[in-house]
């Protein structure tokens, strides 16, 4: 299932922003080079990335799930001065197109990747991070997120893409391990009283996920 028509995809694209060059290279070497480039971010979503984090200038950011880079470099080239990017991925394989990619953008000395299973990584990383994108295997999507909430700012973001899956969360008899695993991590965040969310039909669904402000003075 398509979440949005492609035409009215085709038309988004067409009235958004051109991304710079380099990211069309990337973009062809991963569909050459990886067995599932649908992984990849593409021209909106790396947009919206981009924007996100101009408006939010965040120092510092951690994103869970590099594949080959293209998310990592839509929110670096948009980074205030100063602010750094940890990302973090399981596959040698998909990181090392990234380090390729990233060491030929003018945003290598912006970006850190750590190489090892992604719950290592943030135990071993000290918050707090103003922005969070996951974007890794679904399963452990909820292990991700509890992981993260308490190296959030208090003002911070965490971005979850692929939470609308193709559509695939509406089929009942999809009883798969990631799609029930985001069912479960689409449920618990609405539920989630320490947070607030909207759900974006982007893409494959990008829900943006953060603190619910504490309550101000009783009247």
């Amino acid at each position: 299932m398509d979440i949005v028509d492609p035409r009215i995809e085709e038309y988004a694209a067409a009235h958004t922003s051109p991304e710079p060059a380099y990211f069309a290279a990337l973009a062809q070497d991963t569909r050459a080079s990886t067995r599932a480039p649908g992984m990849m971010v593409g021209t909106l979503e790396g947009r919206l990335l981009a924007t996100l984090v101009a408006m939010l200038k965040p120092q510092r950011v951690l994103e869970i799930g590099t594949f080959t880079g293209y998310s990592a470099l839509s929110m670096a080239e948009s980074l205030p001065p100063g602010g750094r990017i940890v990302t973090c991925d399981i596959s040698e394989e998909h990181v090392a197109i990234a380090r390729r990619h990233i060491a030929d953008s003018p945003f290598a000395d912006r970006i850190e990747i750590k190489v090892g299973p992604a719950l290592e990584s943030i135990a071993a990383l000290e918050g707090p991070f103003d922005l969070v994108f996951i974007d890794a295997d679904k399963e452990n999507y909820l292990a991700y997120y509890e992981a993260v909430l308490p190296k959030l700012a208090p003002d911070g973001v965490i971005a979850a893409d692929n939470v609308l899956w193709s559509g695939r969360l509406l089929d009942e008899n999809d009883t798969s391990e990631a799609t029930q695993a985001l069912r479960e991590f689409n449920d618990r965040i609405v539920a989630d009283e320490r947070v607030e969310a909207v759900m974006l039909t982007v893409r494959d669904g990008l829900s943006l996920i953060r603190r619910r402000p504490a309550a101000g003075p009783a009247a």
